[in-house]
């Protein structure tokens, strides 16, 4: 059998409406404004079938890119056959007592991840969580390695090798960081009131050094930091353009976080929201768990993809951070 003709990879990510490829899933992913699909829990039975589910996908659109939230503790979405990842705080905790011991299990847990997603057709996790333990956040918590930048960057950098040497891309998450605030932007606008300089001198410091090590991707919070932009940051051309391309230097891809969250919706309906996190510099989009609002998108969305879309596509696929 012949292979289907490539196209350019588009600038949507979606999900799925079940385990299978059902008919309209097809029509979804051959729309050329689609460039990829993320994985949840709902998506998976078992080993197998997540191989099939993804062969599949592969044989429709080779080009697509297939990504899912495993970053560990409560946010793991493939649980039997895969090996559970512990949240990271406890490889913070590692770390306050035996910070080598702490680096090794981070590259080894990176490894476990990338072996086993990559192993049955899943090109990325989002992950690592960059965001500090600032102690009062009710959506990061134990999601995070540690409340000092420092010792979250390192702890993070060591799980990104594993994960690289296992030829599986990183994805640093919230930018500019979502542990100081306590609401959860799944369900409400987070804001965070402090000055740019306490942001710069704590939350982007792993964000900073993650980036000088070769971070691949970004995803900016639904948080609006009022000091800074009176937009959330993934709206943000302040935050997207000026300090993460301009001041931060970095040149991967950035996806927005899932437009369908309480934090994005100040924008207005999905086109608007779309519209918006593309203009501000974001690359790709995600719109999960709503396939009325994603097929509203996907009809009337006229966007040209950006210049670099293509490369930074590129990037994320498997063996391409080897």
């Amino acid at each position: 059998m012949s292979q289907p003709e490539a196209m350019p990879a588009g600038p949507v990510i979606l999900d799925l409406s079940g385990p299978r490829l059902a008919d309209e899933d097809r029509a979804r992913l051959l729309h050329p404004l689609v460039g990829g699909v993320i994985h949840f829990a709902r998506h998976y039975e078992s080993p197998a079938q997540l191989r099939a589910l993804n062969a599949e996908i592969r044989a429709l659109r080779p080009e697509l890119l297939i990504a899912v939230d495993h970053e560990g503790g409560r946010v793991q979405r493939f649980r039997d056959g895969f090996t559970a990842i512990p949240p990271m705080r406890t490889l913070g905790e590692q770390w306050d007592a035996d910070p080598e011991g702490a680096l090794a299990e981070a590259i080894r847990l990176g490894r476990v991840m990338a072996d086993e997603l990559t192993g049955h057709g899943v090109d990325f996790s989002f992950a690592p969580v960059l965001d500090l333990d600032h102690g009062g956040s009710t959506v990061i918590g134990n999601r995070a390695f540690h409340r000092d930048p420092v010792a979250a960057a390192q702890l993070a950098e060591a799980l990104v090798a594993g994960m690289r040497g296992h030829g599986m891309a990183s994805v640093g998450k919230h930018f500019p960081g979502h542990g100081y605030v306590r609401a959860d932007s799944h369900l409400e606008v987070p804001v965070d009131e402090r000055a740019f300089a306490a942001i710069e001198a704590d939350d982007l410091i792993p964000f900073a050094l993650l980036i000088e090590a070769g971070l691949d991707a970004v995803m900016p919070a639904h948080v609006i930091y009022p000091a800074v932009d009176a937009q959330p940051a993934g709206y943000s051309t302040r935050w997207l353009q000026d300090i993460l391309r301009g001041r931060l230097g970095f040149d991967g891809m950035i996806f927005s976080d899932d437009l369908g969250m309480a934090g994005a919706h100040g924008a207005g309906d999905m086109l608007a929201r779309a519209d918006l996190a593309l203009a501000a510099g974001c690359d790709m989009v995600l719109v999960c768990n709503d396939l009325p609002a994603a097929d509203a998108l996907l009809a009337r969305w006229q966007v040209e993809p950006g210049p670099d879309l293509q490369r930074r596509v590129a990037r994320m696929r498997v063996g391409a951070a080897a």
